[in-house]
């Protein structure tokens, strides 16, 4: 578990470079079209190989897909991206390419936090018993 979501924390923070960094701007291989998020990251298993022969759900991101969609043909543009449930998909159908880039940050930045707390609290498991004593000490 530890192992895995380790991997998962860098592959969140790979991507979240990779958007910061200008990564879904126009490519050089398919410059007559916007990219896809998340599908024309390096991240992808099927990354410049329009036959897709990796099935999705080889991909590490499925997870954050919701099972009932996770038969679409990319199920990626449907992870929820923030407490509304905007998707990627959403964003296709009626956002901006810097919307959609925002939104995609933020959901990384919150993710990677919620992993790296979760891979504290298991590499230190009376982290949060301190954190409760130095709040009743401070109240």
């Amino acid at each position: 578990m530890v192992q895995d979501e380790h991997q998962m924390l860098e592959l969140l923070r790979f991507e979240l470079k990779f958007v910061e960094d200008g990564g879904y701007g126009r490519s050089p291989r398919t410059p007559w079209r916007p990219p896809y998020i998340l599908e024309d990251s390096p991240s992808c298993p099927n990354l410049g190989d329009p036959a897709r022969p990796h099935p999705c759900n080889e991909c590490r991101l499925i997870k954050f897909v919701p099972s009932e969609l996770r038969s679409e043909s990319s199920p990626c543009r449907f992870i929820p991206l923030n407490e509304k449930g905007q998707t990627i998909d959403y964003f296709y159908r009626g956002g901006t390419q810097l919307e959609m880039e925002e939104a995609l940050a933020g959901w990384l930045r919150s993710e990677i936090t919620r992993i790296e707390q979760q891979l504290a609290k298991l590499t230190d498991p009376l982290l949060e018993q301190r954190v409760e004593f130095s709040k009743l000490a401070e109240a």
